[in-house]
């Protein structure tokens, strides 16, 4: 249940896209600092075996970084000129690539189609957000609802102890999760996510049903 108590957060454009920002670095730092741990490790003269250690960790993070950076081009970024529409298939690609690993998939059923820019990006940051409520991973399912103009979407997560992200609904609603009413950059991509849906016109929810954590944005 929203707090309805609380003024609504009232962010600057540049507050917010310094918040952002920061999110996205810190996403893909812990990627990026592995690959300067892997070259440091080649350039203390290591042995032929700890040289390939390295050059594993180089790959595998170099992969990561790649993945995270796509998806948060088209999740945060302009992704075209105003305006534009996005296709869903590059939705489905860099949400399958920065999404999946051992333990998380993603059940794509979206149909191939260019919808507008921001509802896109929304689709997006709904992923981010499920993906948050399965810490110990889980199946990540994603639907449209409706055609054309109408076309909303339906996020079905499961997993072990799937949950609601702590003071998601608050967030998405534009509501501090705090006494102070402020917002940082780890709160700040839930509340993102809330000003996307509005942009695009569109109402968001999400709840706990049973075993399931359900996103629906119509």
């Amino acid at each position: 249940m929203v707090d309805v108590t609380r003024s609504p957060i009232s962010l600057e454009g540049l507050d917010l896209a310094a918040l952002v920002a920061s999110r996205v670095c810190h996403d893909v730092i812990s990627p990026v600092g592995a690959i300067v741990n892997g070259l440091e490790l080649m350039e203390d003269g290591a042995d032929a075996s700890t040289t390939e250690l390295a050059l594993d960790l180089i790959r595998k993070s170099a992969k990561t970084a790649s993945a995270r950076l796509q998806f948060c081009r088209i999740a945060f970024g302009a992704a075209g000129s105003a305006g534009s529409a996005i296709d869903t298939r590059d939705a489905q690609t860099v949400a399958t690539n920065f999404l999946t690993d051992d333990r998380t998939s993603v059940d794509w059923h979206v149909p191939a189609a260019y919808l507008p820019k921001n509802r896109v990006k929304l689709l997006l940051n709904m992923l981010m957000l499920a993906a948050g409520g399965i810490p110990r991973g889980g199946v990540i399912k994603v639907e449209a609802t409706g055609e054309g103009d109408e076309t909303g979407f339906l996020v079905t997560v499961t997993g072990l102890n799937a949950r609601i992200p702590p003071h998601a609904v608050d967030l998405l609603a534009g509501i501090p999760s705090n006494e102070q009413g402020t917002i940082d950059a780890h709160a700040i991509q839930p509340y993102y996510t809330g000003v996307l849906a509005r942009a695009a016109s569109m109402s968001l929810s999400i709840e706990k049903i049973d075993d399931y954590v359900v996103l629906k944005a119509v």
